[in-house]
């Protein structure tokens, strides 16, 4: 009689055989859809990554553009500011060697990164081929 009964409990807890294919078709699917929901994530994150890379690029590019511009601006007034002296130097006139020495002071103060503060007129001014660049 017991072994009667133990088979009749054990039978009764079986999982349907079709039951369980269906739970393991959704399971799959679920899983599927995740899948897919996750590549599509990992598809953005990689659009956004190159998105961003493309605009410091750009920034960097951008101010390295600025900087090259400004000193290069700033090499060709001292050159012209040190002419000036030595021919001041060699006319013997003070006057004008006091005035282009302070000039050279003055442009040697300012700094070129103080107008980087402001990077959307640095832009503007760079996309402008007839800005005139003033230090």
């Amino acid at each position: 009689m017991s072994v009667k009964k133990v088979a009749t409990v054990v039978v009764k807890e079986f999982i349907n055989p079709a039951e369980c294919l269906q739970q393991m078709v959704s399971a799959y699917n679920e899983y599927k859809i995740i899948a897919e929901q996750e590549q599509t994530k990992r598809c953005e994150i990689e659009a956004w990554e190159k998105e961003a890379i493309a605009k410091i690029n750009a920034q960097r590019d951008l101010l390295i553009a600025y900087l090259d511009r400004s000193f290069d601006e700033r090499a060709e007034n001292f050159r012209a500011l040190f002419k000036v002296v030595d021919s001041a130097m060699s006319s013997n006139n003070n006057q004008q060697l006091a005035l282009t020495l302070n000039s050279i002071t003055e442009i040697a103060k300012s700094s070129p990164f103080k107008e980087l503060a402001n990077l959307t007129s640095v832009r503007a001014a760079l996309d402008d081929p007839d800005h005139e660049w003033t230090f």
